[in-house]
């Protein structure tokens, strides 16, 4: 979304990763200007997905550019409340599906609700309104909630590299040759 409303080019998100420039926008915008239908809503299980949101918000995207006749990558008038709507509808998403989660868990004694603890970590638990909403739900649900500084909250991606860099120092699940290994592309 941060790509698709050119948030590169906003004064004040120019050196933020999409996410961080979407946060920061959405900070002093009013996401009741635009309401995007939750995903998944005929869904009873814990999947997420953003894909069918995605496609909602471009054909506002779309539709505001015609409104205010400018072209693809120049900025929206409207663009901090896109971004307060995106924001607001991403968080319910993922605490509804986190709830369900929780309730199965629990239903299905995975987790003792007397030692129950959400832990939220990545990219998106460096998002302050998800992460505040998350610990509410963990609180309303007498869960701990755990998660690390927004610092350490970093990409996914990121992550997974660290990870296999330590494997590498460690010698641990490092192939020294890849004969034998057959891969295909999808």
């Amino acid at each position: 979304v941060a790509r698709r409303l050119s948030l590169i080019k906003h004064p004040e998100c120019h050196s933020m990763a999409g996410g961080k420039a979407i946060e920061h926008l959405a900070q002093t915008g009013n996401r009741q200007q635009y309401t995007f239908r939750l995903p998944m809503q005929q869904y009873r299980n814990c999947d997420f997905s953003f894909s069918g949101l995605q496609n909602l918000i471009n054909k506002t995207i779309i539709q505001k550019e015609k409104e205010e006749g400018i072209q693809e990558g120049e900025l929206l008038s409207c663009v901090k409340d896109i971004a307060a709507a995106v924001q607001h509808v991403v968080a319910i998403h993922i605490i509804q599906r986190t709830y369900r989660a929780m309730l199965f868990c629990i239903k299905n004694g995975i987790l003792s609700p007397k030692h129950a603890t959400l832990v939220v970590s990545g990219g998106v638990a460096s998002n302050q309104y998800i992460r505040k909403g998350l610990q509410a739900l963990a609180n309303a649900n007498s869960f701990a909630f755990l998660s690390p500084p927004p610092r350490l909250c970093t990409d996914n991606g990121v992550m997974i590299a660290w990870n296999g860099i330590e494997r590498l120092r460690a010698g641990l699940g490092v192939l020294n040759s890849t004969e034998g290994i057959r891969f295909e592309p999808k």
